[in-house]
């Protein structure tokens, strides 16, 4: 009777163990999860901060090295492929503007793997700048269809779709 309770008891210890060790997994995967999430999102909210302030040269290294942005306006399509032609057309774009002011919404990741997500993020864009001798407000609501990678650690942009689905232009005193 007492070798029965012992294996009894060893067996029930044991399970207990091996419960309490996939539990530790399944929290470090759900936290992995969220750290993953979190930082997703703060490349998205970064690259916007960044180009409020015009410091292209940093926000250019939020892509890969080889990252593209599709432009998408009015149906028409425009590819920028690469670090320097981003950082080339980011900074001619924005020299048109003398205040920038991105104000990011909602954000859904579509999929995320260990190395890999997709997400969708909203933007209302604000430009403010002269407009033959007026200063004019253009603003851009945007979808933004992002396809991340995980290098060394660190989520870049591999793909950016920017959608600017609808433009307002005023002029403001």
């Amino acid at each position: 009777m007492k070798t029965l309770t012992l294996i009894f008891f060893t067996i029930l210890f044991s399970n207990f163990l091996n419960a309490q060790t996939m539990d530790t997994k399944i929290l470090e995967q759900r936290i992995a999860t969220i750290e993953d999430k979190m930082a997703i999102k703060n490349v998205v909210d970064v690259f916007s901060n960044l180009a409020d302030t015009k410091e292209i040269d940093k926000q250019v290294l939020l892509f890969t090295e080889d990252g593209e942005v599709e432009s998408i306006t009015n149906g028409q399509s425009n590819l920028l492929k690469g670090r320097q032609q981003l950082k080339e057309t980011f900074s001619s774009f924005l020299s048109n503007f003398h205040t920038v002011y991105h104000q990011n919404g909602q954000q859904t990741i579509d999929e995320l793997t260990e190395n890999t997500a997709k997400a969708t993020s909203y933007c209302q864009v604000i430009l403010i700048g002269e407009q033959d001798g007026k200063q004019m407000k253009t603003t851009l609501y945007t979808i933004y269809k992002d396809e991340f990678v995980k290098e060394n650690g660190e989520w870049l942009i591999k793909h950016r779709t920017s959608n600017f689905v609808h433009r307002e232009v005023e002029q403001v005193n």
